[in-house]
């Protein structure tokens, strides 16, 4: 059966593919590794565990894909909530005050993530993905309110052609695109204080943040052209727009990688591109399955994760869910030989921590930022 839902209405293909992604943050990761390390003598196994780490500089990886795709979720739902406040009443100026008060929050919240109470200023890294999301999305929301789509297309255009004249041009080196060369590193030991992440070079800097701008803006985007009425452009449409527009962002970030590579590092625009095009198809299967087609029955288990992404993000690092999972498993697991052990506790790691939050869901309780 169908699910009928005004466009305003919460997308439940949001919110299961946020549950998704953050399965990756939440211990799927290491279960693939620890599955994989089974067959230690399969290359395809050897491949799969090899995608569940970031590739060390250029290049790509599945595990490079999880921070964009959140990103770019979380731009497909601003327009939603752009339209249910300003149809509550709420002016551009309360509108901007709410986009800044969360973007700040997130910042924030990224100091805590990296230890602020432990009262190191000094050697505290400052830098952090949640403040990666809070000011990409923040920026990328304070242009989508000020400016029509048009303006904001063009906006981005030259958001990503700027940064890469920018990392070509202005760096005195034969290799910009280098880990010791790049501009982005340059302006992270001048202006990011405390302790940059790798020593030289922040893979959250300030300047690298520019592109991710352009991340945030095209998941915006793509929701606009949800939100169309299905008179004007049925849902199978919008399915078959995105897709096409996702094969059209691969080829142009593919081609623009020979001249400017994919690096997640440094958020280049190949990596936007590409990675909006991943972000597309990703987004188009969730929302044909689950919105056009109306199979939710099953989506409980991913919006469980991405109905409280932030809060899982934030206690994974906070509480202890491996001692949890031990003190139920612990027997078995030293029971078992050292690989399947490893899978065990993983597996155990991750039911505990869906656990936890299908608690938090059954209580109606959400970290909203």
């Amino acid at each position: 059966m169908k699910t009928q839902k005004k466009k305003s209405a919460r997308l439940m293909s949001l919110d299961a593919l946020r549950g998704f992604d953050m399965f990756f943050i939440m211990g799927l990761t290491g279960i693939i590794v620890a599955f994989s390390d089974l067959f230690p003598n399969s290359e395809t196994m050897i491949w799969l565990s090899d995608q569940m780490s970031h590739v060390q500089w250029n290049g790509l990886s599945h595990h490079d894909t999880i921070f964009p795709l959140f990103l770019f979720v979380a731009g497909i739902s601003f327009p939603f909530s752009l339209d249910k406040q300003r149809a509550g009443g709420k002016s551009d100026q309360e509108i901007y005050a709410k986009i800044l008060k969360r973007g700040i929050t997130l910042i924030l919240l990224g100091f805590v993530y990296n230890g602020i109470f432990k009262l190191d200023f000094e050697q505290m890294r400052y830098a952090s993905v949640l403040a990666r999301i809070g000011l990409a999305w923040m920026f990328a929301a304070l242009l989508f309110v000020r400016f029509n789509t048009k303006t904001n297309v063009l906006l981005t255009v030259i958001i990503l052609i700027g940064y890469w004249l920018c990392m070509w041009l202005i760096p005195d080196s034969a290799t910009p695109y280098s880990f010791e060369d790049n501009l982005v590193g340059a302006i992270d030991r001048v202006l990011l204080p405390g302790r940059l992440n790798d020593g030289i070079f922040d893979p959250e800097g300030i300047f690298s943040t520019l592109p991710a701008i352009a991340t945030a803006l095209l998941g915006m985007f793509t929701g606009q052209v949800v939100q169309l009425p299905d008179e004007k452009c049925p849902q199978r449409k919008k399915v078959s727009y995105m897709i096409m527009a996702a094969l059209a962002f691969f080829i142009i970030g593919l081609f623009w990688n020979f001249v400017f590579p994919i690096n997640k590092k440094l958020w280049t625009s190949s990596f936007v591109c590409v990675l909006a095009g991943y972000s597309l198809l990703m987004f188009a299967v969730f929302y044909y399955i689950i919105d056009v087609k109306g199979y939710t029955r099953y989506s409980l288990f991913f919006r469980v994760v991405g109905l409280n992404s932030i809060t899982i993000y934030l206690a994974q690092r906070i509480i202890d869910f491996n001692k949890i999972s031990n003190f139920f498993l612990g027997g078995i697991i030293n029971h078992s030989s050292e690989q399947t052990g490893a899978l065990i506790s993983n597996i155990g790691y991750f039911t505990v921590c869906w656990l936890f939050l299908y608690f938090l869901y059954k209580q109606k309780i959400f970290l909203k930022v």
